[in-house]
């Protein structure tokens, strides 16, 4: 195997923060794996950086940081998607894009060769080369030692702390742009709603708790979508399995709502969604609270 030490520079120091409940704890877990901005020095991107910053989910961390005052436990990353996908499969790279032999799995999905975006991306939203080169196979390996495992590793570990035994929800959060069909080379079956929710189409998550949280959202006026045209990934399938009372559930904010796409920066009504976002989270955390036994 390569090792992934070999001619890096200093490791990173938090690639993963985890922010613990600051009340009595609840089964509940929330994780933002695409809002990092911390972009590591050994990136050596070619592109501009405004082109490969729309690859980000800037900001949602933010959004969701009520998570902690309802007993929950909130886990995102600091490093952006784009270097590393902590949500998708450790295999899902193409190797094409690599200057030399993968010496481990390699299993790229059919929307990664299409998209250029599975495990390390190589190209923007706009189809733009991230690198004026192909990798080595060493620099993969680094950032899923350093980046990857570590971010998989706390999620795990705050799961497993959350609900050692019995049922726990995960929420798995991002934002989607607001030309999502047309990044996905598909017609729109309509308006873009506000709030996607995926369950993996019933495989992750119970729809009694899909439809608990689509209400709540509805409730505050946000439209909501439900798999459409997102349905999860990696980290859905990793750690939904309702059969034994694990339910995880993606939900992807549309940006236009909140953010200015071009710039990054935070629009007015950000801090109401923010509120809103507040209220959904007093919605589960009842729920959570009204079917399982009560915390010390």
């Amino acid at each position: 195997m390569i090792s992934p030490e070999a001619s890096h520079p200093a490791l990173p120091a938090l690639p993963v923060l985890v922010l613990p409940p600051a009340v009595p704890a609840i089964a509940l877990v929330c994780d933002s794996p695409h809002s990092g901005t911390d972009y590591p020095a050994d990136f050596d991107y070619t592109v501009d950086a405004a082109e490969l910053r729309k690859l980000e989910d800037t900001h949602v961390h933010w959004l969701w940081d009520a998570v902690p005052r309802v007993g929950g436990t909130l886990v995102h990353a600091t490093f952006p998607r784009s270097y590393i996908d902590p949500n998708r499969h450790e295999h899902d790279i193409d190797v094409a894009m690599l200057a030399d032999t993968w010496p481990g799995g390699a299993a790229p999905t059919a929307r990664t060769l299409a998209l250029g975006n599975g495990l390390v991306s190589s190209l923007t939203p706009s189809r733009h080369s991230i690198y004026a080169r192909r990798l080595q196979a060493r620099e993969v390996a680094h950032r899923i030692e350093h980046y990857w495992r570590p971010y998989r590793r706390a999620l795990a570990q705050a799961l497993e702390a959350a609900a050692p035994q019995g049922p726990r929800w995960h929420l798995n959060l991002h934002s989607m742009p607001s030309n999502v069909y047309e990044r996905l080379g598909r017609v729109a079956p309509g308006p873009l709603a506000d709030v996607v929710l995926g369950d993996l189409h019933g495989q992750s998550c119970s729809a009694a708790f899909t439809e608990l949280v689509a209400g709540a959202f509805r409730q505050l006026g946000y439209s909501v979508a439900i798999n459409e045209p997102y349905a999860g990934q990696d980290l859905l399938r990793e750690f939904g399995e309702p059969a034994r009372g694990h339910h995880s559930l993606q939900i992807e904010f549309n940006r236009a709502i909140y953010l200015n796409e071009k710039t990054r920066e935070l629009l007015p009504r950000a801090n109401a969604v923010r509120e809103d976002v507040a209220d959904v989270l007093c919605d589960i955390a009842a729920h959570i609270h009204s079917v399982t036994p009560a915390h010390s």
